[in-house]
């Protein structure tokens, strides 16, 4: 391929590599091993493949690219600075690693400075570049390969294949064919730890071949190499995994290709041995003026293709326009509220008593009719968890399917909802049982890093799942999942506030949100749907009658209905007592003093709830009781288990009843 402005490639590379070592030299730290070793992999992607443009970085055919070894993020920052994005001046790459600095020590979520992803959790980028490129084919489908075409590219290290999310990841990719995703493994056959082999001797590439994938094998530092890789990876149907062989911390003297590349304090020493040894006579972070305009016009190269993709856009019909901006922007179509709402009033009507797993699966279904861009998908799950119903599966041969089959593949089922809901256009969701939810906890923490809405789903959520035994029995999950920033955590009580929790964790477009239901049938707790009462978090489901409240029992999901019963017998014993419903503690949280306050009351309080008390202090307050689990659980039937662990109305009033006796 001919060069850029008679510029020779390797000084192209040689300026990602002076950037990221005067950056490393600069602070005192970082991982300079990945940006000099892969230099040439992401000079060939970024000059002759990748199609983007840096004065629009959210342009919504633009090809993706995550480095997925997060480590080496000065790899990004050098080549988004050398493209010319506004978002990253040498300015900002001088302050690398430095608070308030965009150059951070891992790539974190800005897509308007070219950051497509949170890394550095390892095997979590090439997940969510397997999201984008399923979200990618899924809107080909829908909108036309003239407005919808684009790849999506990770650069991965062997820790990034060494997780076990890499291969449930490969695994699926292979087997969707899907044909726009390549990886480039930066192949330096070193670790942290010392050189490959000590962990490690199988044969990556044949387990990619065997996986279904495109192999392609080439030497990382010769750019037309890597270049003629791409090209092919350009016109297989196959997923593409192209094996870059390279040095680690490549132009390094005494360094290069050994261990201490990865992460090794640089020195100025050092630095300046490089200059000599790679012929780079010029001052850190300075690059040549031929070499940045050369990047410059690299930078520009997609410019053809934007402009091009502006004038079909501005071509479309009315409505089809609508719909695009109505997509890139993020916006749910208008009236995506109106099924929930009218089965949350026909639940309360009919007084509809079913399983929770039932319940979720038809307001899925009603939420998929209303919008069209919703992903639904389980990990093998799709009869115990009713999410599929009338939804055809996206395949290899259907990308207009609506559920994706993800087999028992929670980790990768996790990270790819994340990259759909980070490349946009779409609105993922998933389910499995709440006991798998530490498989995609790795997820729940970037997508809430990132303020990604993706709608985790869950069922089987306590010891109501029965014989099963403790294994399956989730008692501690609740807690850990309340205890992740930003992360919405909704356990409804009945089919009404299902209805209500999925129409707010929908809405909510700035963090992901947890969905937890029941296995087992779900009373009716509310006959009245003409307001979501969820909106708020907590509120009063039943007050005190006959007189001033002696006490508050707060609950969530179906113990919310074991709460009343407890009422009712206190009542009949001239005790009145208000029942507060809690589906959401976060949006509680954000409520006005007054308002929580109003709804807690200033009597003594009982929470009861099918988990562990961790966290109900904050509501209960430390002389507070609850009634709940103190340990894991245990086989048997149903109702022997609520009564083996006192998990009932019968316990709940005597809890009751001491409070009001100690505070009387």
């Amino acid at each position: 391929m001919a060069l850029i402005s008679n510029v020779e490639p390797h000084r192209m590379a040689d300026a990602i590599r002076f950037l990221a070592m005067d950056a490393c030299e600069r602070v005192g730290e970082g991982h300079p091993g990945t940006p000099l070793g892969a230099a040439e992999i992401a000079t060939a992607l970024f000059t002759r493949h990748l199609k983007f443009n840096p004065a629009d970085p959210l342009w919504f055919d633009r090809d993706r690219f995550v480095l997925s070894a997060g480590h080496g993020s000065m790899l990004l920052y050098a080549l988004l600075h050398l493209s010319g994005y506004a978002g990253m001046p040498m300015e900002a790459l001088r302050t690398f690693r430095e608070l308030g600095s965009p150059c951070e020590g891992h790539p974190e979520y800005h897509p308007e400075r070219g950051i497509e992803a949170t890394t550095g959790p390892l095997g979590q980028g090439i997940a969510n570049a397997a999201g984008m490129a399923v979200a990618e084919a899924f809107l080909a489908e829908q909108l036309g390969a003239d407005l919808v075409d684009h790849r999506s590219y990770a650069i991965v290290g062997d820790g990034c294949l060494q997780e076990g999310v890499a291969q449930e990841v490969a695994s699926l990719a292979g087997h969707l064919r899907l044909g726009k995703l390549t990886w480039l493994w930066d192949d330096n056959q070193m670790t942290d730890d010392g050189a490959i082999g000590i962990a490690q001797s199988e044969d990556l590439p044949a387990r990619f071949r065997a996986a279904n994938w495109q192999v392609l094998e080439v030497d990382g530092h010769d750019v037309a190499a890597v270049d003629a890789a791409l090209s092919l990876a350009r016109h297989d149907a196959r997923p593409s995994f192209i094996a870059c062989r390279t040095v680690i911390g490549r132009g390094l003297p005494g360094v290069e290709g050994t261990r201490a590349a990865h992460s090794g304090k640089l020195t100025r020493a050092l630095t300046d041995a490089a200059r000599q040894a790679r012929d780079w006579p010029h001052p850190p972070f300075t690059v040549p003026e031929d070499v940045a305009a050369a990047w410059r016009v690299a930078g520009r190269r997609s410019l053809p293709d934007y402009e091009a993709w502006q004038a079909r856009v501005a071509g479309l019909p009315g409505e089809t326009r609508q719909h695009l901006d109505r997509l890139r922007e993020g916006r749910l179509p208008d009236g995506w509220q109106d099924g929930l709402r009218a089965f949350a009033r026909q639940a309360a009507e009919q007084g509809l008593a079913q399983h929770g797993w039932k319940t979720c699966g038809e307001i899925v279904e009603i939420a998929a009719a209303a919008i069209p861009e919703m992903l639904a998908g389980a990990p093998d799950l799709e009869a115990a968890t009713q999410h599929k119903r009338r939804l055809s599966a996206f395949t290899a041969g259907h990308r207009g399917g609506r559920y994706l089959h993800y087999g028992v593949r929670e980790h990768a089922m996790g990270s790819m909802l994340n990259g759909m809901a980070a490349h946009g256009g779409v609105v993922p969701s998933g389910v499995t049982y709440l006991v798998f939810s530490d498989y995609e906890r790795p997820a729940f923490r970037l997508a809430a890093m990132m303020g990604l809405p993706v709608l985790f789903a869950f069922t089987h959520d306590s010891i109501g799942i029965g014989r099963n035994g403790p294994t399956h029995q989730p008692v501690e999950y609740l807690a850990s999942l309340r205890a992740i920033p930003n992360l919405l955590v909704f356990r409804p009580a009945d089919a009404v506030e299902a209805a209500e929790c999925w129409e707010l964790a929908i809405a909510h477009r700035t963090g992901p949100s947890c969905l937890v239901f029941a296995r087992q049938s779900q009373p009716m707790v509310r006959r009245m749907a003409e307001e979501n009462l969820s909106t708020r978090g907590a509120y009063v489901v039943a007050e005190a009658e006959g007189g001033e409240r002696v006490a508050t029992i707060l609950a969530t999901g179906t113990e919310v209905a074991l709460a009343l019963r407890a009422r009712e017998m206190l009542a009949s014993e001239g005790l009145p007592v208000s029942v507060v419903s809690m589906p959401c503690w976060e949006i509680f949280e954000q409520q006005t003093r007054a308002y929580r306050a109003q709804v807690l009351g200033q009597a003594p309080r009982v929470a009861v709830e099918a988990a562990v008390r961790l966290g109900w202090d904050r509501w209960i307050g430390p002389e507070g009781s609850f009634v709940g689990m103190s340990g894991f659980g245990a086989s048997g039937g149903e109702d022997d288990l609520w009564q083996h662990f006192g998990i009932t109305a019968e316990a709940v009033a005597a809890a009751v009843r001491q409070q009001v006796g100690r505070h009387g």
